[in-house]
């Protein structure tokens, strides 16, 4: 079987490349301290949320993993707000390293990056909740929006 790359590996690709773009080429400062203070909010927020989630997957003993069939569909804690909480987390750090660095470049990635999963995971995810669960998902893909 073909290793598929999982959604944490862009997100670590993204996250290193934002960086080291923004050293090699900082084009255009957009933000500027002390504003730039505010990507330490969305930062901590992305990783206080992708460490609940990844905790309550766990707990409940399903998969993660995007391309693998639940076994439990979650409707607690962060998934009453999002259906997508870990990408929403992951986004959320995207988007405060960006702030903190300020440059144009930086942008890219958490634009990127949820374009990325829009297209590629979310639409199997989704299409695998709704063949597991049926209408007791359907029901709550109409009360939970996808983001927030």
């Amino acid at each position: 079987m073909k290793k598929k790359i999982m959604p944490p590996t862009y997100f670590i690709l993204f996250l290193v490349f934002s960086i080291l773009l923004h050293f090699i080429f900082p084009i255009k400062k957009i933000i500027f301290v002390p504003y730039t203070y505010l990507g330490w909010i969305l930062i901590i927020f992305g990783i206080i949320l992708n460490i609940w989630v990844d905790n309550i997957f766990k707990k409940i003993k399903t998969t993660v993993k995007p391309y693998e069939a639940p076994s439990k569909l979650i409707i607690k804690g962060p998934f009453k707000i999002s259906r997508h909480p870990m990408y929403l987390g992951m986004g959320s750090i995207l988007l405060g390293v960006a702030i903190i660095h300020g440059t144009l470049i930086t942008f890219i990635f958490p634009i990127l990056f949820l374009i990325l999963v829009e297209i590629i995971f979310i639409p199997l995810e989704e299409k695998n909740m709704e063949k597991k669960f049926g209408k007791k998902y359907l029901e709550y893909k109409n009360r939970v929006r996808r983001w927030i």
